[in-house]
């Protein structure tokens, strides 16, 4: 009998998952070929630009849209499959958290009633005592007195309001939690406690993340490993201290160029050159080389694939 390799395999991972929609001149390439994937009790931080791909990416994990192609495994087994029944009961162990959380709170809703509102849909949320009860102890759990439990989200601060969101997140007691820039919309100030209370989390329940964000700082202090997305493709993917020390793509190397650093002190500089390209049918190729310094030949022409083991990279300088 074969040993089980339960425990090595991924949490979550995506094979070759695309998502296109369609535009005026054709298809615009939102995801194209993505591959990754997430242990559990770890972070695969999601970074680039704005319009890369990355929240799209996220949605399409949880099948809040649907995806062009591909496969999302999660335990091993491919979700894209699943009925809407099924799908319901695999997204308790799935959740998000999203960018603005003034937004995506209802404002006609109290404390109460939003964190409550997945237990109830659910089934799972018992009697009035035991719901009450329920909800006090996971506004305990994100840090929210207990005074703010009848509180709309317009009399809460951004920091607050995030923290119901998270409250939200946890009802069901979920294995994997997409989180969207959650700290994007926040003070600087409330980002640390916000990241650091996602930190305790993962430790006290064994959570597992997806980490979107822009922000390079961000990401490193919350990241096991980091994957970086160009125009819906992901072109390195490496441990989050390696991919610091040792960056390899040259997109990759000018965006840790750009990240402020305290003191005045002199440093090599990386300036991407140009415009973003056209993502509606992109041609075959590096989509970053027209503005890359090393382009060459073999840029163009046919998908450089990201290839090299623990630190992969997608780039013709090292395949």
């Amino acid at each position: 009998m074969p040993p089980d390799d339960s425990s090595a395999r991924p949490l979550l991972e995506t094979v070759g998952l695309k998502k296109y929609f369609k535009a005026g001149g054709g298809m615009l390439h939102a995801v194209d070929d993505v591959s990754l994937s997430v242990r559990e009790g770890e972070t695969l931080g999601i970074v680039g630009e704005s319009g890369c791909g990355k929240s799209t990416l996220g949605r399409v994990v949880l099948r809040l849209i649907d995806s062009s192609g591909g496969e999302v495994l999660y335990r091993g087994e491919n979700i894209l499959t699943y009925s809407g029944r099924r799908m319901k009961d695999i997204r308790r162990e799935m959740q998000i958290i999203f960018q603005d959380p003034f937004s995506s709170l209802d404002p006609r809703m109290t404390v109460f009633d939003t964190i409550s509102e997945p237990l109830v849909v659910n089934g799972c949320g018992g009697g009035k005592a035991a719901l009450a009860e329920r909800i006090l102890t996971l506004m305990n759990t994100v840090g929210l007195a207990e005074s703010y439990i009848n509180t709309y989200p317009h009399e809460m601060d951004g920091g607050r309001r995030q923290r119901v969101g998270i409250a939200r997140a946890l009802a069901l007691n979920p294995k994997f939690i997409v989180c969207d820039e959650p700290v994007s919309a926040l003070d600087v100030s409330i980002q640390a406690q916000i990241l650091n209370l996602l930190m305790d989390l993962q430790e006290k329940f064994g959570l597992s993340y997806m980490f979107i964000t822009h922000d390079l700082s961000v990401v490193k202090h919350i990241s096991t490993e980091i994957a970086v997305m160009y125009l819906g493709q992901c072109v390195e993917r490496a441990p989050s201290e390696e991919l610091f020390k040792n960056p390899l793509h040259p997109y990759t190397k000018a965006l840790l160029a750009a990240i402020p650093v305290p003191k005045l002190v002199q440093r090599k500089r990386s300036v991407i050159r140009g415009e973003v390209s056209d993502p509606i049918d992109p041609p075959l190729g590096c989509r970053f080389s027209p503005r890359c310094d090393f382009s060459k030949e073999g840029c163009v022409g046919e998908n450089i694939p990201l290839a090299g083991g623990t630190h992969a990279v997608a780039c013709r300088l090292y395949t």
